[in-house]
């Protein structure tokens, strides 16, 4: 298996048709990479914990106090052995002699558990705020040689060697990068997926490697979090490509964006939201996997990209926030079943309302579904279910089988059914063949006249079972008048109980209404009714 040549393939490959077959498919390769790269993985993760071994020899003291140690790095050898740093040096660190890196330790007053670490990837002692504060937490700080000719190699792997395994280090060092250092990072990283507890990245750089390998941490779970200016040249140019890459792959991104900042000042003069991220990432434990999903499944992350703006006075500005460091973030299983062609995708919720209520739809859901992203937050499941790749739309069978499987598994009997656009069609297609097991019927501007299913030829057992529908729709959307207004007209004169709500000036899209609230009111009240 050669991963790299695979991995540089990705971007390529998900170009396909649009962001629904995009991210479909792009989970999909990270899937069978993963199951295929399982004996390639680095070793670290695998090795026996070392205990923790203090260090001999002379100390300085860096900020506040802190013990520093300084080692120096035979290139050729890779032998690490103690140094004297100079006195004019400071808190910094000279360039190493020919033939050598320098390498510098500096150690919490209290170690914690699991001895935490984090590694600069460059430009040791600048803005060192966030280190200052991780040391007060217990961490300790790492840095070897960084520059323009010194990039990561084996002198990396030695140093990591050297702290993980002779002293007793965690095994996944989170990381601190500014600019160079950043794009240094990262390329520790992604050839190390599996040695890396999350990425801070302040005004980051990278390179063509970095963003085709990036999506190897989204499916190790890795936090990222990233601050920038607004007006740096490499955030559009590095920054939101890794962010647009590492969301698609269902990878937790943060970003804090410094409203007027150019690529300096680096970091934040108050470090406090720097170090909780990661301090969370580094203790974070793993959960135990949804049963419904079984043994074999794809997890990745789902949350609202919603832009946060706050001002921020000590740093003299507002900044913009956005990602799961600043709203909820789910879990998003994707799986399959026995006998059933496609994937199911299953969103839970923090914790499952009770009944377990869920909302079953055959499109993806996507990181604007405000409706969604409001009743997960209610403790509602958002469930896909699956598409063949071999037909047209869903087959009722299979949803018949979803559903079943879920329903064992304690969801409610009755699921909300949702469709928006031409998903409408799959929708009503399974509610009209299974009227006694939905709650009710919602969407957004649909698109009613599939191919093969004519749900406003059949809206009578829908009527009959007095399920409650809603659409939203654009007064703008070319879709209304031919649809929505004719599946009304139709289902009252079937006795049904239907509403249209019309967002004044929209089209069809954004599909999410301006205010998820009464939707969601619809929603909750017709799944507890039934």
């Amino acid at each position: 298996m050669n991963r790299t040549k695979l991995t540089r393939a990705l971007p390529t490959l998900t170009s396909w048709h649009g962001p629904f077959i995009e991210l479909t498919f792009a989970i999909a390769i990270l899937s069978w990479l993963n199951e295929a790269c399982k004996a390639d993985t680095t070793s670290e993760s695998n090795r026996v914990t070392i205990p923790y071994v203090p260090f001999d020899g002379k100390a300085t003291v860096w900020h506040d106090g802190f013990a520093r140690y300084d080692f120096v790095m035979d290139d050729q050898t890779l032998a690490i052995t103690p140094y004297e740093a100079r006195q004019n040096e400071g808190f910094g660190a000279g360039d190493p002699a020919t033939g050598q890196h320098r390498c510098v330790i500096v150690v919490p007053k209290a170690p914690t558990d699991g001895i935490p670490w984090s590694w600069r990837g460059c430009y040791w002692d600048h803005q060192p705020q966030t280190e200052v504060e991780l040391l007060r937490r217990g961490f300790h700080i790492a840095y070897i040689s960084a520059s323009a000719t010194l990039r990561p190699g084996n002198q990396w792997e030695a140093w990591y060697a050297f702290l993980a395994e002779k002293h007793g280090f965690s095994k996944k060092p989170a990381f601190v990068g500014m600019s160079r250092g950043g794009e240094f990072a990262y390329m520790w990283a992604v050839s190390h997926p599996d040695a890396v507890a999350c990425i801070y990245a302040d005004n980051p750089g990278a390179n063509d490697d970095v963003l085709a390998k990036v999506g190897l941490l989204a499916s190790r779970d890795v936090p990222l979090l990233h601050v920038c200016g607004s007006i740096d040249p490499l955030l559009g140019k590095f920054s939101t490509a890794i962010e647009n890459i590492y969301r698609q792959f269902g990878g937790r991104i943060s970003v804090m964006i410094k409203d007027g900042y150019g690529h300096h000042p680096h970091s934040l003069r108050d470090p406090t939201p720097l170090a909780d991220f990661i301090e969370q990432s580094v203790r974070q434990t793993k959960t135990e996997a949804a049963k419904y999903a079984g043994s074999k499944f794809t997890k990745s992350s789902f949350y609202s990209i919603e832009n946060l703006y706050h001002e921020f006075p000590k740093e003299g500005t507002y900044i913009t926030s956005r990602g799961p460091q600043f709203t909820n973030c789910y879990n998003r299983y994707a799986f399959q079943l026995e006998g059933v062609e496609g994937t199911v995708t299953v969103i839970e919720p923090k914790t499952a309302a009770v009944a377990k209520p869920w909302v079953y739809r055959p499109d993806f859901v996507g990181q604007d579904a405000a409706v969604d992203l409001a009743l997960l937050a209610e403790g509602f499941h958002i469930v896909t279910g699956p598409v063949p790749y071999n037909a047209d739309g869903p087959r009722l069978k299979d949803w018949d089988t979803v559903y079943q499987h879920l329903v064992r598994h304690g969801f409610s009997a009755k699921p909300a059914m949702e469709g928006n656009g031409g998903a409408a069609v799959a929708a009503y297609a399974w509610a009209i063949a299974n009227p006694d097991k939905v709650s009710c019927i919602f969407g957004e501007n649909p698109l009613l006249s599939g191919a093969h299913d004519k749900p406003l030829d059949s809206l009578e057992s829908l009527a009959k079972a007095r399920i409650p529908v809603l659409h939203v729709c654009g007064s703008n959307d070319p879709l209304l008048e031919g649809n929505a207004r004719v599946l009304e007209k139709r289902y009252k004169e079937l006795g049904g109980e239907i509403r249209v709500a019309i967002e004044a000036g929209a089209g069809h899209y954004p599909m999410s209404p301006s205010d998820p609230t009464s939707v969601v009111d619809f929603v909750t009240r017709s799944s507890a009714s039934k």
